[in-house]
C-alpha cells in the first residue's frame, strides 16, 4: 500500500509538472500566433498597398482582323502600361480565326479569351445579316464572363479597330467617380456622333445625352446584371437606345472624341465611314481630367447648366440656318417642329440625321449641339425641349 501510495503520488506531481508545461507551452503557442499573425497582415498590407483595385477592365472585341487589332493593341499598350493595373487587358475573340489567336496571345500584357459558339443563326427577318446577330451572342458571352467570373465592378468596351486619346484613361477614371455618384448615368462614352473636325472646338467639355453613343464605352456591373437577362438577338446598340432599356437613364459623351474608329471594313460595310468616321477628331490634348470639378454634369446641376446656356444663344429663324448662323457672332440656335424638319436642318449643316425611338443622335432633352465654325455652338431645338429644360419662352 505504501509502495502503491508512493507511486500515485509521483505520478500526481508528474501531472502537475506536466499541466504547467502544457500551460507553459500555450502561452509561448499563443505569442508566437500572434506574432505570425501580426507578421502575416504587415506582408498582407505591403502587398495591398502595391495592388490598387482596377477602376475596369478593358476589352477588345475582336472576330477576323488581324491587322486591324495588332493596330488597336499598340494603340492601347502605348497609354496603357503606366496604368496597366488599374486598367486589365483582354482580347476577347469570336471564332477561331488562327491569325487573330495567333496576334493576341503574342502579347504578355493582355489576357486572350475565346467565344467559340457553333449553333446556326436564325435571322428574324430575310435579307438581314448573321454578323449582327454573331455579335450580340459574343458581347452577351464577354460581358457575362468579365463581371461574372473575373468579378470586375466595371467594363470598357472598344472594338478591334479603334485607337485611343492620349487622355483615354484619366478620362474614364474621372467618368467612373461621376457613376458612382449619379445612377443616372447608365453609361459613359468617349465618342461623339458629331465629332468630325469641323463640328468640335474644346477637349475639357462633356455633355449628358439621351442617346446611347457606343464605341467605346464603360458599363458597371449592376447595369449588365439588369441587362444580361434581356439582351437582345442582334443589334444590341440600337437595343439599348429604346426607352424601354435605358428608362430615361442616360450617357456621358465629350465634345472631342477619345477614340478614333478606322474601320472601313467590317459588318457595316463601311457604312458612314467616309462621311461620319474618317473626319473624326480623335483628342491630342492631355487634359488633367483629376483636377476637373465635373459636378455640373451630376442629374439636377446638368439640365440647369445647360438650359442657361442654351438661353443665351441667339434664336435664328427661316430657310438658309447655315449662312445665318455663319453671321451672327456667339452661340446660336435654331428651333425645328418635327423629325422631318429637323432632318432638313441637319442636311445643310452637315450633322447626322438619325433618330432612334424618338430621339436624334447626341441629343439631350431633344437638343443637339455642335460647333458651326468652331468656336461657335449652333443648338438645333425640339418642340418641348423649352418645357424638358424648364425654360419660359425667351
Amino acid at each position: 500500500m505504501r509502495k502503491l501510495i508512493d507511486q500515485i503520488s509521483m505520478q500526481q506531481s508528474r501531472i502537475v509538472d506536466l499541466e504547467e508545461d502544457k500551460k507553459r507551452q500555450d502561452e509561448e503557442y499563443g505569442q508566437m500566433k500572434a506574432l505570425v499573425q501580426d507578421l502575416q497582415l504587415k506582408g498582407l498590407q505591403r502587398r495591398m498597398d502595391k495592388i490598387q483595385t482596377p477602376v475596369a477592365a478593358v476589352v477588345i472585341m475582336a472576330c477576323n482582323r488581324a491587322d486591324y487589332l495588332e493596330r488597336t493593341i499598340k494603340s492601347i499598350l502605348k497609354y496603357q502600361n503606366a496604368v496597366a493595373s488599374k486598367y486589365p487587358l483582354f482580347v476577347s475573340q469570336d471564332g477561331s480565326d488562327p491569325q487573330v489567336r495567333e496576334k493576341a496571345l503574342s502579347y504578355d500584357q493582355l489576357t486572350h479569351m475565346q467565344h467559340l459558339d457553333s449553333k446556326p443563326v436564325q435571322t428574324e427577318r430575310p435579307g438581314e445579316l448573321i454578323a449582327y446577330y454573331k455579335i450580340a451572342r459574343h458581347y452577351k458571352w464577354a460581358l457575362d464572363k468579365l463581371f461574372h467570373e473575373y468579378k470586375f465592378s466595371r467594363v470598357i468596351i472598344l472594338e478591334d479597330d479603334m485607337e485611343i486619346a492620349p487622355d483615354f484613361f484619366d478620362y474614364f477614371e474621372a467618368a467612373a467617380a461621376l457613376m458612382e455618384k449619379d445612377k443616372t448615368i447608365m453609361a459613359v462614352s468617349s465618342w461623339n456622333d458629331n465629332g468630325q473636325k469641323q463640328f468640335v472646338h474644346d477637349p475639357e467639355i462633356l455633355y449628358r445625352s439621351d442617346f446611347f453613343p457606343g464605341l467605346g464605352w464603360m458599363l458597371t456591373k449592376s447595369t449588365w446584371n439588369e441587362l444580361s437577362p434581356k439582351w437582345p438577338k442582334a443589334y444590341w446598340d440600337d437595343w439599348l437606345r429604346l426607352q424601354e432599356n435605358h428608362k430615361g437613364r442616360q450617357f456621358i459623351r465629350p465634345e472631342v472624341c477619345r477614340t478614333y474608329n478606322f474601320g472601313e471594313h467590317g459588318s457595316s460595310l463601311g457604312q458612314f465611314f467616309r462621311q461620319y468616321l474618317e473626319p473624326i477628331k480623335l483628342n491630342d490634348v492631355q487634359v488633367d481630367w483629376k483636377s476637373k470639378d465635373l459636378s455640373y454634369l451630376m442629374e439636377d446641376e446638368y439640365i440647369k447648366h445647360f438650359a442657361e446656356i442654351l438661353k443665351n444663344a441667339k434664336p435664328i429663324n427661316g430657310a438658309d440656318a447655315v449662312l445665318k448662323a455663319s453671321n451672327v457672332q456667339g452661340d446660336v440656335r435654331v428651333h425645328y417642329k418635327d423629325q422631318p424638319d429637323f432632318e432638313r436642318i441637319a442636311r445643310q449643316f452637315g450633322v447626322f440625321q438619325e433618330w432612334k425611338d424618338g430621339v436624334p443622335r447626341t441629343a439631350y432633352k431633344g437638343v443637339v449641339v455642335f460647333r458651326y465654325p468652331p468656336p461657335r455652338r449652333v443648338f438645333l431645338v425640339g418642340p418641348k425641349s423649352f418645357e424638358l429644360l424648364g425654360i419660359k419662352s425667351v
